[in-house]
């Protein structure tokens, strides 16, 4: 009777072990599958990033997509997503009281050199982006690139693998919940 071979490593001791099969770092990396669970919500996060958090961390959880190593870059997306509201909201503000101004001057037949909210006139007479524009941009990009690392975008949807410690499968239904096939419990 043959002797079985050698029984194949784990991917992290393979990687450890200097790779001696050289095979390319995705292919190992795709192994590691951390259990499923909602990391602790960080206390010094904003309330509207704590209002993410709620909103969020389910869907994740139910897809498969978050553990909690995760909790840093949850952070990180969490806060810039709060930032974004924050400086889209003060824009907002800026835009409306300066629309507010240019129907008052326009309505005392003045000329309004004040800017719209996303531009500003500097005091030597400068147009610059309003700070609040710039820091909501600044918060899109942020907020774009977290998604990516969640596949919380149609096109990182592809890209992103699910943990194989799912508290459940995907295709169960819950407690009073019709299958996704439409035939009931299965």
């Amino acid at each position: 009777m043959a002797k079985p071979g050698p029984k194949p490593k784990p991917s992290n001791v393979h990687y450890l072990n200097g790779n001696p099969s050289k095979k390319n770092l995705g292919a190992l990396m795709d192994s590691l599958q951390p259990e499923i669970e909602i990391p602790g919500c960080p206390p010094h996060l904003l309330p509207e990033a704590k209002k993410e958090f709620r909103r969020i961390t389910p869907e994740l959880q139910r897809y498969g997509l978050i553990s909690k190593l995760d909790r840093a870059a949850l952070s990180l997306y969490l806060q810039s997503w709060a930032e974004l509201v924050w400086a889209e909201k003060m824009l907002k503000r800026k835009m409306d009281a300066a629309a507010k101004a240019m129907q008052q001057a326009e309505a005392e037949g003045k000329e309004y050199t004040g800017g719209d909210g996303m531009v500003e006139m500097t005091t030597n007479g400068n147009v610059i982006y309003s700070p609040y524009w710039i820091i909501a941009n600044k918060s899109r990009h942020n907020v774009d690139k977290f998604l990516q690392n969640f596949g919380m975008s149609p096109s990182a949807r592809s890209r992103v693998t699910p943990s194989n410690h799912l508290q459940g499968s995907l295709f169960e239904p819950e407690a009073g919940e019709e299958s996704p096939t439409g035939f009931g419990a299965i």
